[in-house]
């Protein structure tokens, strides 16, 4: 049995932040679940742009509104709590924020923990 608390995740290694974001990271690779969890904050007034070449990644929206746009066909779709969507197809895509939002984020494979974003908007495939 896995139990942790975000209380015990901010502020350590398993917290990662950037410009328009912070994640945090409940499993990663390590855990061997088969895939990660992490709980995101996107912060109000930010756009963000993400590629993830190679993972796929399910988005839950548990707080806020904004909206993401995918950029293979221009598609805009609203993102409030209660909405989620699947990056079934390594979209790449802007996430724009309307008011922080919270996001619980699955990723396929799962991430290591050491993954930043490149100057593509890409995690790269991390191998421990």
């Amino acid at each position: 049995m896995n139990v942790v608390s975000l209380d015990e995740i901010k502020g350590t290694e398993n917290e990662t932040k950037g410009e328009t974001w912070a994640s945090r990271r409940f499993l990663l690779k390590k855990d061997n679940m088969g895939f990660a969890l992490n709980d995101t904050i996107i912060y109000a007034g930010t756009e963000s742009y993400f590629w993830y070449k190679n993972h796929l990644e399910a988005v839950y929206c548990i707080e806020g509104e904004g909206e993401v746009e995918t950029l293979k066909d221009g598609k805009v779709y609203p993102i409030k709590a209660g909405t989620m969507y699947a990056l079934d197809d390594h979209d790449k895509h802007y996430l724009r924020a309307k008011t922080d939002m919270r996001m619980v984020c699955v990723f396929n494979p799962p991430l290591t923990g050491q993954e930043t974003h490149d100057e593509n908007g890409v995690y790269p495939l991390v191998t421990e």
